[in-house]
């Protein structure tokens, strides 16, 4: 009978996502040799190598390929077990693994965690803040056990509930505030500054504008919407914010923002998760007190 604990599948479910000794090991919160002589033990156990180990880069052999598919698939049932074991009390309660997109988190998260450690005391969160592809991706493998994302995902297997939608607004030199709003034609011959390729903001502002996403670019991509804005501030061009991100990111640059006249750009933001989590009806509850809350941050 082999001998292997849930343990070791979690340290090497680390290692192969990682794909690096030392950040898999901060990731753990052990240490690197902790780490290493757990997986070599599970190897060991296994019978079978789990991985190539090179001088600068480990991969997965094709046996450790096929074993990461069923640990991740046995530690995600092992989770749902306890999720359903913290739904007993009819509450939500410990932890929760919240995701959260880099254009919804700076402007909606501080409300939300007030509002929520009100509603649910014993709530302990856990927030991540990344592109949409990589928390549906941890969804996916039960590394989070809901996000907060634009929709529609159009995942089968993950519910979406809308939570609110809202306007983008342009954000252009102060000298150009008595300018005509310019439409979606004459904002594909200016100036126009977008986040990185991975953020869901930067498609939906090619979408409005019909712009080919695979067009070569000449001008710097920022980071984050308070890069496009301060790039603004310096003459550099125009942009694209969320309706929630203004009061934040225009305090203390010197910019214009103008609204589009109607049918201007917009999106729906809302929050998505596993059909087969056990903690859906908890879940349900926690959407509507996040989207009350933003109803009253906007009102």
């Amino acid at each position: 009978m082999i001998n292997i604990t849930l343990k070791q599948m979690r340290y090497f479910e680390a290692l192969a996502r990682h794909r690096h000794f030392g950040h898999a090991a901060e990731a753990s919160a052990i240490t690197q040799p902790a780490l290493s002589m757990q997986v070599k033990e599970l190897e060991l156990a296994l019978g079978a190598p789990l991985l190539e180990r090179g001088a600068r880069q480990i991969r997965l052999t094709a046996f450790g390929e096929a074993f990461l598919d069923r640990a991740r698939a046995i530690l995600q049932s092992v989770d749902e077990l306890e999720d359903l074991a913290r739904t007993a009390s009819g509450k939500p309660a410990g932890r929760l693994r919240i995701g959260v997109i880099p254009t919804v988190a700076p402007y909606l998260l501080p409300a939300i965690i007030g509002r929520l450690g009100q509603h649910y005391p014993g709530l302990d969160l856990n927030l991540r803040e990344t592109v949409t592809p990589k928390l549906l991706q941890e969804l996916a493998d039960g590394r989070l056990d809901t996000a907060i994302v634009a929709l529609p995902v159009s995942e089968p297997g993950l519910a979406e509930v809308a939570l609110f939608s809202e306007d983008f607004v342009l954000v252009r030199p102060p000298q150009d505030a008595a300018r005509p709003v310019p439409d979606a034609a004459t904002l594909r011959e200016m100036r126009l500054l977008l986040l990185e390729e991975g953020h869901c903001f930067r498609d939906q502002a090619l979408s409005f504008c019909a712009i080919d996403s695979r067009r070569p670019r000449e001008l710097m991509d920022g980071s984050s919407l308070a890069t496009l804005v301060q790039m603004v501030a310096a003459g550099i061009g125009v942009t694209l914010i969320p309706e929630m991100a203004v009061p934040v990111e225009t305090r203390s640059a010197q910019v214009a923002v103008t609204r589009f006249r109607a049918p201007g750009p917009s999106r729906t933001i809302g929050m998505v998760w596993r059909k087969t989590s056990p903690l859906t009806a908890q879940l349900s509850d926690i959407a509507e007190v996040v989207r009350t809350t933003a109803e009253a941050m906007r009102a």
